[in-house]
């Protein structure tokens, strides 16, 4: 069988706090045991509430962050053992696209500079420079002329355009996208999402797509995980995750999901309470206290990820 791109095992990522009149040390779990593969050329799709942990997740496969604990695999090489100098060069296999556009560019650099800049770091020949970003701008439909102007210039759309086309320009295996259509129009979404698409396809692409809206998720990943409170709780190829939730959260989660047909109904899932503190998260299953189909167990136990059919995977009592 063909190795995975991306190997994560037994991810942890705790932030240090101090709370409390005597300034005890407490910690943030946002990211407490997640484990996956990415094969080459595939999507997968994570997706849960703000704060379960996914753009930390993210940020440590990038190595912007340092895990606490796990290990994290990246074409073969382990980037978790590695240092800043060592990380940088392999870092050209894998590069981010931001949730922001307005904040990701460098407003003083012009368009030309950003798109460049990774090429100059790893030492791409500086007389083909201006020729490979012209063909960047191209490739992610923007205008060459267009590359003298400043960040400020351009739409949110096209701000993320120039930096999809900095994230491509080292030719990486792997792209992080964090949210990279949450921060504009619903009517420039869809463009953006076809074009990593049609990137995708062109380019052989293996993408981490993570994202809080379902259908975004739905139209673009072949696997989806399903995060809440720093764990992974689902696990499917999309079309049996969709038709066939078997998680409780999932299965609210997609209840929520809004069916473009006036005559057709879904019962609606509505989950009771709110996310609890990373910082204090329950013992047993993150779920248990909002969950409508809560045990006994599922308040001492945790439950282990385990696959009930072929390929999906969930992390539940009831199976």
């Amino acid at each position: 069988m063909e190795t995975p791109l991306v190997q994560v095992k037994n991810l942890k990522k705790y932030f240090p706090v101090k709370a409390g009149l005597f300034n005890k040390k407490r910690f943030v779990k946002a990211v407490d045991g997640v484990t996956f593969e990415i094969h080459q050329g595939e999507t997968l799709g994570l997706v849960g509430e703000s704060g379960c942990g996914k753009s930390t997740t993210g940020r440590m496969l990038m190595g912007l962050i340092k895990p606490t604990e796990g290990e994290i695999i990246i074409d073969g090489q382990t980037i978790t053992s590695m240092d800043d100098h060592q990380l940088r060069k392999v870092r050209r296999n894998f590069q981010m696209v931001f949730q922001d556009p307005y904040a990701s560019l460098n407003p003083r650099m012009k368009v030309k500079d950003i798109i460049a800049e990774p090429l100059i770091i790893h030492g791409f020949d500086k007389k083909k420079i201006p020729d490979r970003v012209s063909e960047l701008m191209s490739l992610v439909g923007l205008n060459a002329e267009q590359a003298n102007r400043y960040p400020h210039e351009f739409s949110g759309g096209q701000r993320q355009r120039i930096g999809i086309a900095r994230a491509l320009a080292i030719n990486p295996k792997l792209i992080i996208a964090d949210e990279p259509v949450s921060a504009l129009d619903v009517s420039i979404q869809s463009q953006v999402v076809n074009l990593l698409q049609d990137l995708q396809e062109q380019l052989g692409l293996t993408y981490l797509f993570i994202a809080h809206d379902l259908s975004i998720i739905e139209h673009i990943s072949h696997r989806i995980g399903v995060m809440y409170l720093g764990h992974i709780v689902e696990m499917a190829e999309k079309d049996d995750l969709y038709q066939n939730p078997l998680h409780p959260y999932t299965q609210a989660l997609i209840s929520a999901i809004p069916i473009p047909d006036p005559k057709v109904k879904r019962e609606r899932i509505v989950i009771q309470g709110d996310i609890p503190s990373p910082s204090n998260p329950p013992s047993g299953c993150p779920f248990h206290t909002r969950c409508p189909k809560v045990m006994d167990i599922c308040r001492t136990t945790t439950p282990i990820m385990k696959e009930v059919t072929k390929g999906h995977f969930t992390a539940c009592h009831l199976f």
